[in-house]
């Protein structure tokens, strides 16, 4: 059995910045990242559908070890995966992937105080063991899709595609495609599409907030100071501005309603109106808004060659579909785009001796560690901010409890709640948002609570400073006498 001190699952973003946090602090320290694909990257090597680019900008979604450098703050999916691929290999992150190797399941051993992984790598299986595991899966399931009811589909004689599973040879020049969905992805698609498509129609049930951004950044500034320190800038900038304005948001819902709408109906053509196509139901950030890269996807409305419609769906039909209000899409290929699945830990059977941890029975410790699970953490990201900028608090989080473990002489920390506690605690939804594919994994998720060190986390300032800290670990028990590291 190969044996590591650390074992990181997942060679995506979260990964990536887990493994370069640990080798900094922790020199000697001898880990491994298990990849299950060819290739590290993550969900941006893996999603192939037009256009598919980050929703957050780049300074705060890249590394603050590696700095983004361009100056536009949305990126496509192939540029992204080339940023990792080259800060992997800088820091030599590289060298400790093992790729094709798939995580089955994981069994914390009491006596032993170590992991037992059993690994499938191609076309057989092996075990490995670990002290510390840190699952830097993601939250989605990348095998199986948000399953939702279509009436008729089956009836469809054109193509029905699902954009996690985008065939690269698919040709859509000339075709009429209808997107299914109002999220980022259909947002993504439908003027990446109508370049190509004779026509495009996004069908919404209900309409998502888009907010349009400048895709270039350059300033005088970057030219009269040290290209470092302005990239640094920038983040530091990013981080505040995307701050303050969930923070208002929140505060005057009312007000941001109507500035949101105010910015959308400005930029469509006169054919289309606000309401009911961009007039959500909700207030902004109650789902995550959607960004357009320089107003793209209010661009393609003015074509002519792309349209939104807001209505549902009676049946499909051979050639397209029929909606309740009596209206017809023709269509050549159907997009489902109507979201992703949620997933803990990629679907790795967790164990405790033996015994199976039923992860939807337990509450979530800062959002990094899980109820009665020893020496574990899970890498997920902020629901109102950038992805990584929560994934590296967790990250630094790992190293501060590392480094607090070896001083202390222990083997394990596991977080325990007090039957007491246990009591009076109310849950609450891990991921704060009201979307469907949020909604539909409650049942299925590890759950927050309404105090203390359970409750969820949303703010990147305060989850940083207490990864950096040397305070209190409330709720965390200490094991054993032999140092970790």
């Amino acid at each position: 059995m190969e044996d590591y001190d650390v074992i990181i699952i997942g060679a995506g973003i979260s990964g990536i910045n887990a493994a370069y946090r640990l080798q900094s602090q922790f020199p000697k320290l001898r880990y491994a990242i298990l990849e299950t694909r060819e290739d590290l990257g993550g969900t941006w090597d893996l999603f192939k559908y037009p256009g598919i680019r980050s929703d957050s900008d780049l300074f705060t979604f890249g590394f603050a070890w590696h700095p983004w450098d361009s100056d536009n703050p949305i990126a496509h999916g192939h540029s992204i995966v080339s940023y990792l691929k080259s800060a992997a290999a800088k820091y030599g992150i590289t060298d400790h992937i093992l790729f094709k190797h798939r995580v089955v399941g994981v069994d914390w051993s009491s006596v032993d105080n170590n992991w037992s992984l059993s690994v499938d790598c191609e076309k057989t299986s092996k075990m490995l063991s670990a002290r510390f595991l840190v699952f830097g899966t993601g939250y989605y399931d990348y095998n199986t899709p948000l399953q939702t009811e279509i009436p008729g589909l089956d009836q469809f004689q054109g193509q029905i595609v699902h954009p996690q599973f985008w065939p690269e040879e698919l040709d859509y020049t000339g075709k009429k495609v209808v997107i299914i969905g109002s999220g980022a992805t259909a947002i993504t698609l439908l003027p990446s599409m109508a370049d190509k498509a004779a026509h495009v129609t996004m069908l919404q049930r209900s309409p998502s907030y888009i907010l349009s951004l400048p895709n270039r950044t350059a300033s005088w500034l970057g030219s009269i100071i040290p290209t470092s320190l302005h990239r640094r800038l920038q983040r530091i900038r990013f981080l505040y501005i995307s701050r303050y304005f969930f923070l208002f948001c929140q505060s005057f819902p009312n007000f941001s309603r109507w500035l949101l709408g105010q910015s959308m109906s400005r930029q469509l053509p006169k054919n289309i109106s606000s309401d009911p196509h961009f007039k959500p139901r909700y207030n902004p950030w109650d789902q995550r808004l959607c960004v357009c890269p320089d107003g793209d996807f209010f661009k393609s409305l003015h074509t002519g060659r792309a349209n939104v419609k807001t209505d549902t769906i009676r049946t499909i039909t051979s050639s397209g579909m029929e909606l309740n209000s009596g209206d017809k899409l023709d269509a050549d290929i159907i997009v489902t785009a109507t979201g992703l699945r949620l997933q803990l830990a990629g679907a790795i059977s967790l164990c405790v001796d033996g015994v199976p941890l039923h992860a939807p029975d337990k509450f979530t410790w800062r959002g990094v560690m899980l109820q009665d699970l020893p020496n574990a953490a899970f890498l997920l990201g902020y629901v109102n901010a950038s992805w990584t900028l929560g994934a590296d608090a967790s990250s630094q989080f790992i190293c501060r409890l590392l480094g607090e473990m070896n001083e202390r002489g222990v083997k394990a920390a596991v977080p325990r709640m007090e039957i007491e506690t246990a009591k009076q605690m109310v849950p609450r939804r891990l991921l704060n948002l009201n979307s469907t594919y949020v909604l539909k994994a409650q049942d299925s998720f590890p759950k927050a609570g309404d105090q203390g060190p359970w409750k969820p986390r949303d703010n990147y300032f305060d989850d940083i400073k207490f990864a950096k800290s040397r305070g209190a670990l409330e709720g965390l028990e200490f094991l054993g006498e032999k140092k970790m590291l």
